[in-house]
């Protein structure tokens, strides 16, 4: 019996993972599968040159698998430049799991995916993204050690996205600094993507320091909720890239400055939480440099996060957790003045001192 199997664009040109952009020399990729509880995951491996791969696991219902892969495979290589241009000596990593978590997520399917972490040994360590909690972390860990993330009353450094917030607050006042002399938003109008916690923790750095606050997000429930707790405006508008704002600030999903939005934006500075923000990081970051926009590369200013986890493996406190998160401020700087002197995007700027720090590595490992 013959079947034919190849569908979705003929499998990309029959190319579905090695001849990927997005692909960009990734050392594994691990496919899990578990009829009994459901689980579908894909856990990605960029790059193990600083050490294991370290990033979280994001649990989305993908419109389908091809969508999945090809996310994972992009955070997952983020995360390597992330923990690079931070100064962490681990590589980057990343897992997806397929699937509804507010309907389908459940402690047998949290397990089963903690034994396909513990069965790559060590190379790659999980940690919460979105659609995760630090609960699920602690199931996971009832099966691994190889987790952070967990809570603090099992020795863990808790939820990450207070400081992560934190870390993309300071980046953006760098930008504003860069962009409009003083790194005071007080009286900036910042629109916020959004607001799940990391968004809305930014929200309230922001109004605190008296900036004018526009919030967006999928979820209208919590839109009122945040708009009461923090004195936020509701964006009532058809298209929210043509908003009158100082600042952008994506806090959701990534690709959101792609072919369609990026001639529109009027804010002057894009600093947010959103892993991968730009479509097409060659083609969309020289638009908006070209345009006057700048933007703050996100896998920097949104690294307080594996700052955090990565404090159980390095047993640092809280204190040095939020030292090192100050000082993506000061990067956040380096990397402008870097773009400026080199003729170049922030984004390749970012990118450009992240491979140097690999690369010199690289060296170092092979005269061991």
């Amino acid at each position: 019996m013959n079947a034919a199997f190849a569908t979705g664009k003929e499998l990309q040109k029959m190319d579905p993972v090695f001849g990927q952009l997005s692909f960009d020399d990734h050392e594994q990729i691990v496919f899990c599968n578990d009829k009994d509880t459901g689980l579908k995951a894909i856990i990605g491996i960029h790059n193990s040159v600083m050490g294991p791969a370290l990033g979280g696991t994001r649990m989305f219902n993908y419109a389908n698998e091809w969508e999945a892969l090809n996310d994972v495979l992009r955070l997952s290589r983020g995360m390597t430049y992330k923990a690079a241009i931070t100064g962490l000596n681990i590589g980057g990593g990343k897992a997806v799991i397929i699937g509804d978590a507010k309907t389908q997520k459940t402690p047998e399917l949290m397990r089963k995916f903690g034994e396909f972490v513990h069965s790559l040994s060590g190379r790659y360590i999980t940690a919460e993204d979105v659609g995760m909690e630090t609960r699920d972390m602690d199931i996971v860990r009832d099966v691994t050690p190889y987790v952070t993330g967990i809570s603090e009353e099992r020795g863990g450094s808790g939820n990450p996205s207070p400081v992560t917030a934190y870390g993309v607050f300071l980046g953006m006042k760098a930008a504003v600094k860069q962009q409009f002399g003083s790194d005071s938003v007080a009286g900036k109008k910042v629109l916020v993507q959004g607001i799940g916690h990391v968004g809305e923790t930014l929200v309230d750095y922001l109004t605190k320091e008296g900036a004018i606050v526009t919030i967006t997000d999928i979820n209208e429930e919590k839109l009122y909720e945040v708009a009461a707790k923090h004195g936020a405006t509701i964006f009532a508008g058809d298209d929210i890239y043509s908003a009158d704002v100082d600042v952008y600030a994506p806090c959701a999903m990534g690709a959101t400055l792609n072919d369609d939005t990026v001639k529109k934006i009027k804010a002057k500075v894009i600093a947010g939480a959103a892993n991968n923000q730009l479509a097409n990081e060659n083609v969309h970051g020289l638009i908006l440099q070209e345009r006057g926009i700048l933007y703050a590369p996100d896998f920097l200013i949104n690294a307080g996060g594996i700052i955090n986890v990565y404090a159980e493996l390095e047993h640092y406190d809280k204190a040095e957790i939020m030292r090192k998160t100050e000082n993506i401020y000061n990067t956040t700087l380096e990397i402008f003045d870097y773009a400026i002197k080199n003729g170049i995007t922030t984004h390749q700027a970012a990118l450009t001192i992240a491979q140097n720090r690999i690369d010199l590595r690289k060296i170092e490992n092979s005269k061991k």
